[in-house]
């Protein structure tokens, strides 16, 4: 288990003093946490954090679900605010600017995923958070002060893009973005299926509609009915555990973004789609899925993967995003609070992302 780390103290590893909250162990509680980043290079962006929203992925981080958690660790990949310093060469952003940070903060760019602009499928890809950077020193993510990042995986927000609001789609948008593109189902007329109204699903739904889609919301939970219909404008919802609401949507729908991370059967899934239709999972289970081959076979059918995206690919994203109106429904919270949201997390009680108010709440907990 890779749970230790240099023997340099964080707050001496780097020229640049900064300030955030980290978990010291698996136990995942976060308080307040010194430490430094690198000094701004030619080609780095430096800037302000403001906000950064809270990913089921930090939960997992701090807790070492995945049993590889580096401590300390500082989580936060969904992380914007305004750029205060830009290196030499930089010329895709200027100080003052609004800008964000996704999952990633490097690749190698030379392999073919980097040169086709999917730097998130580069062997190599280096996340924003609990990792090792180019130069060997550690990463720390979005709950701190200040960031730095290769203006390469910086992406500019337009103005009328609200920083609190479009923080999880540098995340939770992208993901289901990138797949609705690949799999040729951003076109009008298409019938898309969402599978769990959490943190993605909800901006699937906002996504597929926008690209004039219609949408059917799948989920176990009819009490999300009138929050799928009416507030976020699906077309029809589906209740996944109703044998009889399946057997009518059976081979209804060209594509599936099934954004559920706990063990699912996918049968009835696969039911919903019609000949050629795609499942794509973008949530991730930490068990297998069980794979029932014949129904793949009786229709042509493919059940895919989908992570993230590349930069260009996000940058599109918000732009997109912007044009059309489309933000992430967010509870906005204080650092201090930041321990109860992640309890809330675990239960799903949130609506549907939480997002840290790292400007004007951050300075208040310093030791």
């Amino acid at each position: 288990e890779r749970t230790s780390r240099p023997q340099v103290t964080p707050g001496e590893e780097h020229p640049v003093k900064a300030f955030g909250w980290a978990a010291r162990d698996q136990s995942g509680y976060l308080s307040p946490f010194n430490f430094s980043r690198r000094e701004t290079g030619d080609e780095d962006v430096r800037f302000k954090v403001l906000y950064c929203g809270i990913c089921h992925s930090d939960l997992h981080s701090i807790k070492n679900d995945w049993g590889f958690s580096f401590y300390p660790l500082v989580p936060g990949h969904e992380l914007v605010g305004e750029v205060t310093e830009v290196g030499s060469k930089v010329n895709k952003v200027k100080v003052g600017d609004k800008v964000g940070v996704g999952c990633m903060v490097g690749a190698c760019h030379s392999c073919e995923s980097c040169e086709n602009d999917l730097e998130n499928y580069c062997p190599k890809m280096i996340l924003t958070y609990n990792s090792i950077y180019h130069d060997g020193t550690f990463n720390y993510g979005g709950y701190s002060d200040t960031m730095v990042a290769n203006e390469r995986y910086i992406v500019h927000f337009p103005e009328n893009m609200p920083l609190d609001a479009g923080a999880p789609l540098l995340c939770a948008g992208i993901t289901v973005y990138s797949p609705l593109k690949h799999f040729g189902l951003a076109q009008p007329g298409k019938h898309i299926g969402v599978v769990g109204l959490g943190g993605l699903g909800h901006v699937a739904v906002k996504f597929a509609k926008a690209f004039g889609a219609k949408v059917t919301v799948i989920s176990t939970s009819p009490s999300k009915k009138d929050e799928a219909l009416v507030h976020l404008g699906a077309d029809s919802f589906l209740v996944s555990r109703d044998p009889d609401q399946i057997q009518a949507a059976m081979n209804t729908m060209d594509g599936i973004i099934d954004t559920v991370s706990a063990v699912h059967p996918i049968l009835p899934l696969l039911g919903l789609l019609k000949s050629h239709g795609t499942l794509v999972l973008v949530g991730a289970p930490d068990k297998p899925l069980e794979l029932p081959v014949f129904p793949l076979i009786s229709g042509r059918k493919m059940v895919a993967g989908s992570g993230i995206g590349g930069m260009k690919e996000t940058q599109e994203m918000i732009d997109f995003a912007a044009k059309h109106g489309i933000t992430a429904d967010i509870e906005v919270v204080s650092m201090d609070y930041v321990n109860t949201a992640m309890e809330r997390l675990a239960k799903n009680d949130v609506r549907y992302r939480f997002v840290i108010d790292i400007g004007n709440t951050l300075a208040a907990t310093k030791p």
